[in-house]
């Protein structure tokens, strides 16, 4: 495997980390069915199942990004580290349903890979076994205050947000409560990996969007 493919497989660990502290910061919401671990970089997460299933988010569009994803409800893993879309669903979303579901009061979190390996192909000829690709969250960090995102229920409601904020923190210094410290209002937070590679094949920050809704 080419270096540059084995750090996209290990790219999503800054985020991985990351999201560990929100056991810390959420109250649980009852699951049925634990997480599992992950036990190699394209494993599939466990899938949990949430109460009340027709307020969970099944879908996330972002029109300014031509994104219009499928969204999976996760758990977390036996180290306590929030559970991540497998690299064979690279164009999935997570959805941290321990926490804020979309439309509740508080930060809904969303994560999603920023790229993925995959093969490369030329006139049905496979010409890159290690070829790495863009993932749903590729784009994220070109979004901008008041473009628009939206998640939709299972029961067919549609929210609204209205971006307020895209940042990017070194994975080193990266300010826990302001991101997913308690809020009053109904906010999304959409988070990927960003920054450079560093040497040793890790994303070296964390790109985060924040959005509130755009209606009551």
């Amino acid at each position: 495997m080419s270096a540059v493919a084995a750090g996209a497989l290990i790219s999503f660990a800054a985020l991985c980390v990351v999201a560990a502290v929100l056991l810390y910061l959420f109250p649980h919401r009852p699951v049925n069915g634990p997480s599992r671990p992950s036990t190699a970089a394209d494993a599939e997460p466990g899938r949990v199942t949430v109460t009340d299933p027709l307020s969970a988010p099944v879908r996330l569009r972002i029109p300014a990004l031509r994104v219009s994803a499928d969204v999976l409800a996760l758990g977390v893993d036996a180290a306590g580290a929030l559970e991540v879309p497998g690299l064979r669903s690279p164009m999935k979303v997570g959805w941290y349903a321990l926490g804020p579901r979309p439309g509740d009061p508080g930060p809904a979190v969303l994560v999603g890979h920023r790229d993925a390996p995959g093969r490369a192909y030329l006139h049905g000829k496979l010409v890159d076994p290690n070829h790495i690709r863009n993932a749903v969250f590729a784009k994220l960090g070109r979004l901008s205050p008041g473009d628009r995102v939206e998640t939709e229920l299972r029961n067919g409601r549609r929210l609204r947000f209205r971006v307020t904020a895209v940042d990017t923190y070194p994975s080193s210094r990266f300010p826990t409560e302001r991101v997913y410290g308690p809020v009053p209002d109904a906010q999304l937070r959409l988070i990927t990996c960003g920054g450079v590679i560093d040497r040793n094949g890790h994303w070296d920050s964390n790109v985060v969007v924040s959005a509130v809704a755009a209606e009551p």
